[in-house]
This record gives C-alpha cells, sequence and structure tokens, in this order.
C-alpha cells in the first residue's frame, strides 16, 4: 500500500470539502447581505463583498461573529414570513374564509352533527 497516494487522497478531500463548507458559508453570508439585511447601506455590503473576495477565510469568520445572531434573527423572520405566505395561498385556496368556516361549524352544531367541543375546536382552528 502507498501511504502516500493514502495522504494525497485525504489531504485532497479535507481541501475539497473545506472549500465546499466556504462556498456554503458564502452564499449564506451574501444571501443574509442582499435579500434580507434592509438596515445596512449599500456601501457597507460592497465592503462586505471586497473583503469576502480579498481575505475569504478571515472576512467570513469575523461576518459571523459580529452579525450571526442578526443572521439568525433574519433568517427566522424570512422563514416566518414564508410561512404565513404559505397558509394565506392555502386559505385562499381552500375557498372559505374564517367567518365561513365558524358559520359552518354553527350550522354543524344547530343540526346536531357535532358537539359543542368540537364546535369550539373548529372555532379556534378558524381564528389562527
Amino acid at each position: 500500500m502507498d501511504w502516500g497516494s493514502t495522504w494525497d487522497f485525504l489531504w485532497h478531500f479535507l481541501i475539497i470539502f473545506a472549500w465546499i463548507a466556504y462556498l456554503l458559508v458564502l452564499f449564506q453570508i451574501l444571501t443574509d447581505l442582499f435579500w434580507r439585511d434592509h438596515k445596512t447601506s449599500g456601501f457597507a455590503k460592497a465592503i462586505w463583498v471586497i473583503l469576502l473576495i480579498v481575505f475569504p477565510w478571515l472576512t467570513a469568520l469575523v461576518y459571523l461573529i459580529a452579525r450571526g445572531n442578526g443572521m439568525a434573527e433574519r433568517a427566522r423572520e424570512a422563514a416566518a414570513a414564508a410561512k404565513k405566505q404559505t397558509d394565506d395561498y392555502i386559505r385562499e385556496a381552500a375557498g372559505r374564509s374564517p367567518a365561513e368556516e365558524i358559520a359552518h361549524a354553527k350550522e354543524l352544531l344547530d343540526a346536531g352533527t357535532i358537539s359543542q367541543s368540537e364546535f369550539d375546536a373548529l372555532k379556534t382552528k378558524a381564528l389562527s
């Protein structure tokens, strides 16, 4: 067994892994800068991009340390907004408003089809 080729393989594997990890971090940073962060000025964004090109690893590390909490908050807000848009679309596609859902549930309650607790559950679900 040629140990040189094994170590070469491991070294290349490590380099490729580091490169892919850096690309993932870079795309997260660029996404945060240009699509999620609306408070940072264009000049500051340009400086971050230039630094990411000139000193890639160091700038990425500094960005993650300095702005990591903000990245997480903006990502959470973006996910919540996407969920709200999806929920709104589903409600719109379903064709009934919450008021119509409650009215239908009230009809079922009046007809004796469902119990008061089931009506309350349907009402709570329609209002959420």
